[in-house]
């Protein structure tokens, strides 16, 4: 897929505030804090600066809309598990991610991000269980590819599998991706391509 055009749509603070119209596909990315989301979305579309990105984790706190090649849309969801956000905060960002994923019918798949760089962690192997056990359709993506060796990379997502295959039948599609070489890029783009094409 070639990206033609990528533009910012709407910030929303809950679901019922997000686009309505004309039903779009919609891909929705989440990590936790600090995992390289902005980056990632910025790769993809080839704009360096659509999603803001920041050296303080935990900066998004909306449901950010990008509306690509005037046809679908890319969805950067707030990070979870950021441990210096109020009670309160978390709670409701809790609220806005599961409300989106569980009720917004446009949402074609999301895509989870992974450090290859950290060891499995509860509240991601936590949170792709709730995916599973809602139906959800996602895809895992490894970011940050460049700060290891392509073995040690090999390596770390081969042992992530293992995990996941302790608890999954079947694992969903995974992607390896980085920022800063573009590693990844093509197969994402083909694949939101490939469920571009599904009826709505």
């Amino acid at each position: 897929m070639i990206i033609t055009s990528a533009k910012f749509s709407t910030s929303c603070p809950s679901v019922d505030k997000c686009p309505g119209g004309e039903p779009r596909h919609e891909y929705a990315f989440i990590g936790r804090s600090n995992v390289g989301k902005s980056s990632l979305i910025n790769m993809l579309t080839g704009q360096k600066g659509l999603a803001m990105t920041s050296s303080t984790p935990g900066k998004t706190m909306l449901i950010n809309y990008f509306l690509i090649n005037d046809s679908w849309y890319i969805v950067d969801l707030p990070g979870y598990g950021y441990a210096k956000r109020s009670k309160t905060d978390r709670d409701r960002i809790d609220r806005m991610i599961k409300n989106y994923i569980l009720g917004r019918e446009q949402m074609t798949n999301l895509f989870v991000l992974i450090d290859v760089r950290h060891k499995p962690q509860h509240i991601d192997l936590e949170f792709m269980q709730w995916l599973g056990e809602n139906g959800i359709p996602f895809s895992i993506v490894f970011t940050k590819l460049d700060k290891l060796s392509s073995l040690a990379v090999k390596k770390a997502i081969a042992a992530y599998c293992d995990v996941l295959r302790e608890s999954w039948e079947e694992l969903p599609p995974i992607f390896a991706t980085s920022s800063e070489d573009g590693r990844g890029r093509v197969a994402l783009l083909d694949y939101i391509e490939e469920l571009n094409r599904l009826p709505l």
